[in-house]
């Protein structure tokens, strides 16, 4: 099977693994145990977490340094940023293009009475910096009863069609208006640099399943001086923001992912957009009505959503999952009942184009090998969906 949808999760480095199996190898102990095995728990525990830090631009150690949350992955980072960042009856400000994880938390809180704000993309899938502010000005103007904005959140790079988002310029917007910003930085680290300070954000989400290290982890990142309200309760671990036993082994390994993902990222970008690169311009050139979404704007390097007019994702994605080409139809999250792409509706893509689309992403651990075989593959299914998408259903069966 060729694996091509690793913006929905990544094979665990084989190092990586090595660390954490020995993690799992140590005296059993809890970091929030006195005795000295906890501990000496907790200095790995704490070694782990800074390391992470260093290498997203953060250190941790310092006085009044930012925060790194332990949590059980992506999903309950972005819901745990929405819900608890700012006041808990002010407005959510979010892009037309985040995370089902964002999405719905964000809905689940107007259910409660709290106004959401959108921030609307262009046609290549880049927000649009005018609409944040226009939608920060509206939901913060001077009246009667004046909406105070809570949380915005845009994501660093969209997990459909991998264009890049102006974070910096986003972070001096919501700086203006004293609005905390929070990014989903799940798909950016080990394709692009990633510099959280640099970025000028006060919260972000980071989820190592993604570059390669261990799922069932993820970490939400507080700048200094952010607070988040607790959604759990029971035990003061994190100084009881994120209440539980600390899952060390776990955060030990997706330290050395973070690591790797970092150290080796600029030979990464340059194996995977080569790889990308020969996949969509030959896929195009055997199809040439085929389109390639965000093509005009920057992209991870792992990254292509094609769309091929006429056909149907579902009747493909599972044509080249019987020849063997793994993808997927939209985000992972959302895929198993298959809606349109919210992504691609917002980009304000076609209803035919949104109907074919299929999302195809590479790792660095891809091979050329692999590229060249998919090409074979997926343009054969791509032949025959062109063959059904010409025949004239009007014609009567004699």
């Amino acid at each position: 099977m060729i694996y091509l949808d690793n913006n929905a999760t990544t094979a665990i480095d084989p190092a990586v693994a090595r660390v954490l199996a020995e993690a799992f190898s140590q005296t059993p102990a809890n970091a929030s145990s006195q005795h000295r095995l906890g501990q000496q728990t907790r200095s790995r525990l704490e070694a782990a977490t800074d390391l992470i830090g260093r290498c997203l631009g953060s250190d941790l150690s310092r006085v009044h340094a930012p925060r790194l949350l332990i949590t059980s992955g992506g999903t309950e980072s972005n819901n745990l940023a929405i819900s608890g960042l700012g006041e808990p009856d002010g407005a959510i400000v979010i892009s037309r293009i985040e995370h089902p994880s964002v999405v719905a938390a964000a809905a689940a809180e107007e259910q409660t009475g709290r106004q959401v704000g959108w921030v609307d993309v262009d046609v290549d899938g880049v927000i649009q910096l005018e609409s944040l502010r226009s939608t920060l000005d509206r939901l913060t103007e001077s009246g009667n009863s004046p909406e105070r904005v809570s949380v915005v959140s845009i994501m660093s790079a969209n997990n459909e069609t991998g264009v890049i988002q102006p974070i910096r310029a986003a972070a001096d917007i919501c700086r203006e208006f004293r609005v905390p910003l929070h990014v989903d930085a799940t798909q950016s680290i080990g394709k692009v640099p990633v510099d959280l300070t640099a970025w000028g954000v006060s919260a972000a989400t980071i989820t190592p399943h993604k570059l390669h290290g261990p799922t069932g982890v993820g970490f939400l990142w507080l700048d200094a001086g952010v607070d988040v309200r607790a959604a759990l309760r029971g035990g003061e671990q994190q100084l009881g923001t994120r209440p539980g036993t600390e899952p060390v082994a776990l955060v030990i390994a997706a330290a050395e992912a973070i690591r790797l993902a970092c150290e080796q990222q600029p030979g990464a970008a340059e194996h995977m957009t080569a790889l990308r690169d020969k996949l969509e311009s030959e896929l195009v050139r055997r199809h040439p009505s085929l389109v390639i979404h965000g093509e005009r704007a920057p992209r991870l390097p792992s990254t292509t959503c094609l769309s091929l007019p006429g056909a149907d994702r579902q009747s493909l994605l599972m044509s080249l999952d019987m020849a063997g080409v793994a993808c997927s139809s939209g985000s992972a999250c959302s895929s198993g009942s298959s809606p349109p792409s919210h992504v691609l509706l917002a980009m304000g893509a076609s209803k035919s184009l949104v109907d074919s689309a299929l999302r195809f992403s590479v790792s660095r651990f891809s091979t050329e090998a692999e590229i060249d075989r998919a090409i074979e593959l997926i343009s054969r299914q791509f032949s025959k969906a062109e063959g059904f998408s010409t025949v004239d259903n009007s014609v009567e069966k004699g």
